[in-house]
């Protein structure tokens, strides 16, 4: 077992109902973890290990050795995982063998491991910050424009590395800034067929609409939900900083409420975390881009991480449905 390779997550998901029972080794980062308890008031741990290329869930029961070490580890620890090939309802759900928390120090000496272990947006992330300051640049209005560059002087790196979620959609290293500008590449091409719409605005609206993520989750290997993003939310953290910015910039009170509004309603509907309900064209714009985008993000992951072995994905939760993954026939 001590000379098994270490197997990443695409390695692993290419196992099957044949290869039951086999041993592995993974180097894994814990992506979520959640106590829970039985029917009969045993304790248990749901588990999300992953690395860059994917991840898998599964079980820890509280009499495993692996319980107290996993508690221990929390989200974003990295550890050595040991486990036996098993599936779960046509998921691959394997049976833990043995845990080892990896410290600081012992990731500090794999920088390659590193690497592996963090999943990065697929474009390169200088070429999308050099884009998304040419669509701040693009914007005419100058207190807009102002505003919208005091944002970002306020929230520094952070945005250029930050996910833009947990788990849902871009939910990876530079996603934010790649959801960001995916948006503002399909707003300049939509803008012209709907003249009802400020260019200005939507664009200063889709640049800032998020900005609050960088303060709503934490972690540099894993994502959780900081403090301030679990009592207040990215869309009132986001909202804040629109505010500070545009009366600094001196923005007009009428601009200043219209792009408060974008960012307080770009969610779409309140059972989605929306403040309000997009009352303004450019809001409903905004609104309907990021869907679009959030939509076809989980998409293009699926797609990426798809093997080829598969015709559908694992159900999505954000979709509501398996993915249809082989290209149309010629």
């Amino acid at each position: 077992m001590p000379d098994s390779p270490i197997l990443s997550v695409p390695e692993l998901k290419k196992y099957s109902e044949s290869d039951h029972g086999r041993t592995f080794i993974s180097l894994l980062v814990v992506k979520r973890l959640t106590a829970k308890s039985a029917s009969n008031g045993n304790s248990f741990l749901s588990v999300e290990l992953g690395d860059r290329g994917g991840s898998f869930s599964c079980t820890i029961f509280g009499d495993s050795p692996a319980f107290e070490l996993l508690k221990s580890a929390g989200e974003g620890g990295v550890v050595r995982y040991e486990g036996k090939v098993e599936f779960y309802q046509d998921r691959f759900s394997p049976r833990t063998l043995r845990v080892a928390v990896i410290n600081e120090d012992e990731l500090a000496a794999m920088p390659d491991a590193i690497n592996n272990l963090v999943e990065i947006a697929p474009e390169n992330a200088e070429s999308l910050w050099t884009e998304f300051n040419a669509f701040i640049d693009g914007i005419k209005h100058d207190e807009l424009r102002m505003t919208v560059r005091a944002v970002f002087e306020e929230i520094g790196e952070t945005f250029r590395w930050s996910p833009a979620a947990v788990a849902m959609h871009h939910a990876y290293r530079h996603g934010l800034l790649e959801h960001t500008v995916h948006m503002a590449r399909a707003a300049h091409a939509l803008l012209p067929l709907y003249r009802e719409v400020d260019a200005d605005l939507a664009m200063a609206g889709i640049l800032v609409h998020d900005t609050g993520k960088t303060i709503e989750y934490e972690g540099s290997l894993a994502s959780k939900r900081s403090r301030k993003g679990i009592l207040q939310g990215h869309v009132v953290l986001g909202y804040q900083l629109v505010r500070k910015a545009g009366l600094k910039a001196k923005l007009d009170h009428d601009r200043l409420e219209r792009l408060e509004h974008i960012v307080l309603s770009h969610q779409g509907e309140p059972a989605w975390g929306a403040a309000i309900y997009a009352a303004t064209p450019e809001a409903v714009f905004v609104s309907m881009i990021d869907n679009l985008d959030a939509k076809m993000g989980m998409v293009q992951r699926l797609l990426r991480q798809a093997d080829g072995t598969d015709d559908f994905s694992e159900r999505h939760f954000g979709l509501n449905a398996q993915l249809l993954l082989p290209k149309p026939g010629p």
